[in-house]
């Protein structure tokens, strides 16, 4: 085959085309063409009315994208293997300011979601995709695919599955929205998003570490599966998280959560914008959404609360639980009130490295 039917990958690339091949991404069944893209961006949803949020693009150079034929057969390496198949049928470009705009409420390059989009080679290539061979990440987790996932499900006869999405090392608030989860669910898929990350997010091993100590030392552990979602950040907030609702239907589950600032970075969304546009859409997708408020400490309750349950919301009184701030006291050497994490989890850290590099 020659050279111009060849595309050579880069790890978000080849992580997109595993998910599409595996079918996370259903209905998707390749990189979007310009009608399905401009569908997404602008009306949430596909032209064939399923509700999907974000855009699924390969961008390449207007060089290659010259010398490939619509509808030829497209060879995609990744790491020297040839790992799918594309059959083009599309090749387009965009505003990308104004796409920005429209995904991610701003086109302020310091956003990362939108540094990351803006970055992307000028031309988009549509087009359909077969999975070949998947490359072996090194995580077991991560073998799990959709219909891994959905055959356990079976198996266990489990008939109601809550799915978790995570990037970070578990803490007390999220474990208290997975019990709250439990206490009517059959199953929890725990699923951390390891793909391609920031510099001084936390690594894989980090988060997976955290995690196996919580479920086997905290948790009914035949009724929670930790698996992997190997895909990137988009930051993308209200819509990042329908598309992670999206994608855990996939996987198999009847119910996902979203909590406070549900993909959300550096104070860009409001903390319960992905609330108000989760239940635009509630009934339409095939997977129910909870919407729950983010839990924090409170000192007067003694004990894990939210602003529904607790008087003392705003005052001195409460002790706010996220990921970043977890991360800012476990960077400095220091140890996390045990109240926000549990020190059993800090523990299992031990020898780990936890960020990523530059």
């Amino acid at each position: 085959m020659a050279n111009n039917s060849q595309i050579n990958l880069n790890l978000t690339q080849y992580l997109e085309v595993e998910k599409i091949g595996l079918g996370a991404f259903f209905p998707i069944m390749g990189f979007m063409n310009e009608t399905e893209f401009k569908s997404v961006v602008n009306e949430f949803c596909l032209p064939s009315g399923d509700i999907f949020t974000l855009p699924i693009v390969l961008d390449v150079d207007e060089k290659l994208a010259n010398e490939i034929d619509i509808g030829s057969t497209v060879e995609l390496l990744y790491m020297g293997s040839v790992v799918a198949h594309l059959i083009p049928n599309d090749f387009y470009n965009c505003d990308r300011s104004l796409v920005a705009k429209a995904i991610f409420g701003t086109d302020d390059p310091n956003h990362p979601g939108v540094k990351h989009f803006i970055s992307l080679k000028p031309v988009f290539v549509g087009g359909l995709v077969k999975l070949l061979k998947r490359i072996d990440t090194g995580i077991w987790h991560d073998k799990l695919t959709p219909a891994d996932t959905k055959n356990i499900f079976r198996e266990n006869k489990w008939r109601r599955m809550v799915g978790f999405q995570t990037r970070n090392v578990p803490h007390r608030a999220h474990e208290y929205l997975q019990k709250i989860a439990l206490e009517f669910a059959d199953g929890l898929f725990i699923q951390p998003l390891i793909g391609q990350r920031r510099s001084g997010d936390f690594t894989p091993e980090a988060i997976l570490t955290g995690y196996e100590t919580l479920i086997n030392g905290f948790f009914p552990k035949d009724r929670v599966i930790l698996g992997t979602l190997s895909t990137f950040m988009r930051f993308a907030g209200p819509r990042e998280a329908i598309f992670h609702a999206i994608i855990r239907r996939n996987y198999g589950c009847t119910h996902f959560i979203v909590g406070r600032d549900h993909a959300g970075v550096g104070g860009w969304y409001g903390e319960y914008d992905a609330h108000r546009l989760a239940n635009k859409f509630e009934g339409k997708l095939g997977i129910t959404i909870l919407c729950l408020s983010g839990p924090y400490f409170c000192e007067i309750c003694d004990s894990l609360v939210t602003e529904k349950t607790c008087p003392h919301s705003g005052t001195d009184a409460v002790k706010l639980i996220n990921g970043s701030d977890m991360r800012q006291i476990l960077g400095d050497g220091s140890f996390p009130n045990p109240k926000l994490m549990r020190h059993e989890v800090i523990e299992s850290l031990n020898n780990i490295k936890l960020f990523m590099d530059e």
